[in-house]
């Protein structure tokens, strides 16, 4: 049977936070949630987008509980920011989702130095999650999901030595090694959350070839090299739409039967309904964590603590 936004249980009363939720799949995972009853903070670097986004929101919910925070994952003192100000209230987080980045870009670097689809992607989402850790470990059981891709399967484990490229950067490279660092999170934040005895959990998800900002962004920042025209060509001919897209991740969020340690993506690797998908590539999965975690450590000065 497909899984779909129809299956959300009764959110009424939680609290979810969504990051990029001001266009694609992070819309579309506050919409379903916000729909369901959720308490949902949009967490986004464009404020005038995100309250675009806001609205689009309350015309398909009416009743829609919605909060903005300005959330820039290219810099540390954003995150802190986001972080004091989503907790200001004192009240539990039971979902969040690590949904935003961004996609085969040039070599660029976030304000803290570090090369920016690794800092976006990965290290944004690592300091955001330890500084939210606390609200987390409130919640009864609180969902942590994190957006990888399956990019993943091209990339390489963060090398300590060298986890920003320097000398070696080319777009596709490092966006595997920031979906990869992504997979890697999820899968090491369930061991952590699992020693520690927390009923929180945390998931891995994929939205398979969706149809959303990302391609295009990524031909505009490119100049329109042949591989990005390539997946722009095909996500807009065969892509799904992004409400089906976010379909694998609301699924981890929000299926009562879902479990930590689980990765949800498309039946059909990049296309079908949301399913739970096989962990592979477990030979030096153990190791390459550990360094991901040191690497995280070091570069963000923080640590998540469950």
């Amino acid at each position: 049977m497909s899984w779909s936004v129809a299956d959300i249980p009764d959110l009424s009363g939680r609290t979810a936070v969504v990051t990029g939720a001001n266009g694609g799949l992070g819309l579309e995972t506050a919409r379903a949630l916000a729909g369901a009853g959720a308490d949902v903070v949009i967490a986004a670097r464009n404020q005038q987008r995100a309250a675009g986004a806001m609205e689009s929101i309350r015309a398909s919910a009416p009743g829609a509980s919605l909060r903005l925070v300005e959330l820039d994952l290219g810099s540390l003192e954003s995150v802190r920011k986001a972080a004091a100000e989503t907790l200001d209230g004192g009240e539990a987080i039971d979902i969040l989702v690590n949904n935003a980045g961004v996609m085969g870009i040039p070599e660029q670097q976030t304000v803290d130095g570090f090369e920016m689809q690794l800092g976006v992607d990965h290290l944004g989402h690592f300091a955001l999650t330890a500084l939210l850790m606390p609200a987390l470990l409130r919640a009864e059981a609180a969902r942590i999901v994190t957006v990888t891709s399956t990019a993943h399967h091209m990339g390489r484990p963060v090398d300590p030595g060298n986890p920003h490229l320097h000398g070696h950067y080319r777009p596709w490279r490092a966006y595997g090694q920031a979906k990869l660092a992504n997979f890697h999170f999820g899968l090491g934040l369930h061991r952590l959350l699992a020693e520690a005895g927390s009923p929180a959990a945390s998931l891995i998800a994929h939205p398979g070839l969706s149809n959303t900002e990302l391609q295009a962004v990524s031909v505009k920042e490119t100049g329109g090299g042949l591989s990005q025209r390539f997946f722009l060509m095909l996500a807009r001919s065969v892509g799904m739409t992004p409400a089906t897209g976010a379909l694998s991740q609301l699924r981890g969020a929000t299926d009562p039967g879902a479990k930590s340690g689980e990765f949800y993506g498309p039946l059909f690797v990049n296309n079908g309904p949301p399913v739970r998908k096989p962990i592979l590539r477990r030979a030096g999965m153990g190791r390459a964590i550990a360094r991901l975690w040191e690497v995280s450590e070091r570069e963000t000065g923080l640590e998540i603590k469950a």
